[in-house]
């Protein structure tokens, strides 16, 4: 199968990746060019827009910022849309909206192709090794059909079942890891100012029933002070938004998620859109005058499991 990738931002470089390396015909398009000639000279395909990637690969993957950019990159004039044909697949990758998967799925139908929605779980760090979880929404057919790319790009991969499905279980997940991140930021202050050693808080919170995946990875980072998860505050904000749009659709009193909201814009006020997600435990450090460093933990996250074949949950 040829595969065409729109998006080569911090996740979608590492995903697109994997597919060259195992041995995939990967056709790209970014706004970046020297991204894209680094695709080029890795053996990749350079396409001038979405309708020609459409028109030349079986699979097209879009892997965006923001649901307003999904839109246009599949409805402008030469986009994704125009050169869709029967029996394609298109798989948004991009956290976005359900409900503008679904209305783009029903145009991609309506021209006999087929539309998914599987957005990733993990971190950036697990997508550059093709350790990955991977969420799929959509038809059973299109699911099967393209398992075989799904299993390169990633390592646990979850059918959650209708077209918009895997978006809301992504922003659900992504729901619960900011959470934890901020509550973290303050336990790690309180452990501080107690006076604990914050390598001992660190190894008791994640042997604890407190543990959480974003304990284990984004703490590290957080200690180390470097921050950089490769994930950015307007990320955060957009992703957040989006539960809370669900919340209230279904008439859901939430109360966490709005104050997480105002967090990260003050977070995105005060050290900018594209500031790493992780600093926003700084917004903290900063009002403490304390910082929560601690020698001895990376300044980056790595995978350290080997490539594994994706195997469906």
């Amino acid at each position: 199968m040829n595969v065409g990738f729109i998006g080569l931002g911090n996740l979608g470089e590492k995903l697109a990746n994997s597919l060259l390396r195992n041995g995939i015909n990967l056709s790209v398009i970014d706004l970046d060019k020297k991204i894209m000639e680094k695709f080029k000279l890795n053996g990749a395909l350079i396409c001038k827009n979405g309708k020609e990637l459409a028109e030349k690969n079986d699979i097209i993957i879009t892997c965006l910022p923001s649901p307003e950019i999904s839109s246009k990159v599949m409805e402008s004039y030469n986009g994704v849309i125009s050169g869709i044909s029967q029996n394609k697949i298109w798989l948004e990758m991009s956290t976005t909206d359900s409900s503008e998967v679904i209305r783009i799925g029903k145009i991609i139908q309506s021209k006999k192709a087929l539309a998914l929605d599987g957005p990733v779980s993990g971190g950036c760090h697990r997508a550059e090794t093709g350790n990955i979880s991977i969420f799929v929404g959509g038809k059973r057919e299109g699911f099967d059909k393209i398992f075989p790319i799904l299993s390169i790009l990633g390592k646990d991969i979850l059918y959650t079942g209708p077209l918009g499905s895997a978006s809301i279980l992504k922003v659900i997940t992504n729901f619960l890891a900011t959470t934890h991140l901020v509550a973290l930021g303050e336990a790690l202050m309180v452990a501080k100012k107690s006076n604990i050693n914050l390598d001992t808080a660190f190894k008791g919170i994640k042997s604890s029933s407190g543990n959480s995946f974003v304990h284990e990875t984004e703490s590290q980072l957080i200690l180390n002070g470097s921050y950089k998860i490769d994930f950015t505050m307007d990320l955060v904000l957009k992703d957040i938004s989006l539960f809370y749009k669900l919340s209230n659709h279904y008439g859901i009193p939430v109360e966490i998620c709005p104050i997480l909201i105002r967090i990260f814009k003050e977070g995105s006020k005060k050290f900018g859109q594209r500031a790493w997600s992780s600093m926003i435990v700084k917004r903290l450090e900063d009002y403490c005058k304390t910082d929560l460093r601690v020698d001895g933990y990376p300044n980056e996250l790595k995978d350290k499991e080997p490539e594994t074949k994706g195997m469906e949950l």
